[in-house]
């Protein structure tokens, strides 16, 4: 488990905005780059977030569904995109291969870098905002078709397969808008808003998928991880076949008041991956 020496004197505990929906009864949809398109209605909530990092039991990924972990990389610069796609892939796999014992790992688009809004380069790529709505990516319909797609032998019976996001911040601490992430224990299906995610260029929806986002609910718990060092990545669930474990983390972006404008906006990279075990 990946530990840094705190820098600071940082509080157990943060208070933060975050954005809930409100269920309007309809699949509202919400869109990775125009926001001005989203028909989903916020519910900002004002949130105790815990500092993970000072908890003397850290979270697992099997249990609240997310971790710290620590993950050197070859890669020097995050935005040359063709030395990036050539050898992340590879190193993610060989990493989640070996923390979960699968038999196959399939990683599933290209990296994603996202920029707090302090940076100029907030959205100046696709899909390269800070997420601010809270969300899982990908509701059980879409879990199940897309461990269908992605499964590297058709053929072989899955015994059981689960989906996982790997975050980094490589813009280094203190980190202005970091990830948070709700426990999974604290989490009801019922807090569940079925939900559209929308893939749009010039004003277009490209292409899209079955989301969650999530009513709130007090009991949620929340954490994050501060200062998070770019050898440090948290790996959280996205789904999961085996319904004892845990199946979505619910997520989001938020403003961190302990750390000041003075620090470099937040810089993030993101890989999604589908592993697999055959009967």
């Amino acid at each position: 488990m990946a530990t840094t020496a705190q820098t600071r004197i940082r509080p157990r505990a943060v208070e933060a905005e975050v954005n809930y929906v409100i269920d309007t009864g309809k699949v509202e949809t919400f869109f990775a780059n125009d926001h001005s398109l989203d028909t989903v209605r916020l519910d900002p909530r004002t949130i105790e977030i815990a500092d993970a990092r000072l908890l003397a039991a850290q979270p697992r990924l099997d249990v609240e569904g997310f971790a710290l972990f620590d993950m050197p990389s070859v890669v020097a610069d995050w935005r040359d995109a063709e030395h990036v796609q050539a050898v992340h892939p590879g190193e993610i796999a060989a990493f989640i291969r070996a923390l979960t014992g699968a038999d196959e790992t399939v990683v599933t688009g290209p990296p994603i870098l996202r920029w707090g809004e302090r940076s100029r380069e907030a959205g100046t790529r696709d899909n390269s905002n800070a997420a601010r709505l809270i969300h899982s990516d990908a509701a059980f319909s879409a879990g199940e078709e897309f461990t269908r797609q992605a499964n590297p032998h058709p053929d072989r019976a899955i015994a059981r397969s689960a989906h996982h996001n790997i975050w980094r911040a490589f813009s280094g601490p203190p980190i202005d808008v970091p990830l948070t992430v709700c426990d999974a224990t604290s989490v009801r299906d019922e807090d569940i808003v079925e939900a559209t995610a929308g893939f749009d260029q010039g004003g277009r929806l490209i292409w899209s998928f079955a989301a969650m986002n999530f009513r709130y609910n007090p009991a949620h718990r929340w954490m994050f991880w501060s200062d998070m060092t770019p050898d440090e990545v948290i790996v959280f669930k996205r789904y999961d076949t085996d319904r004892t474990k845990p199946r979505y983390v619910p997520h989001t972006a938020f403003t961190d008041p302990c750390v000041g404008a003075e620090a470099t906006p937040r810089a993030s990279v993101e890989m999604r991956t589908i592993i697999y075990w055959y009967q």
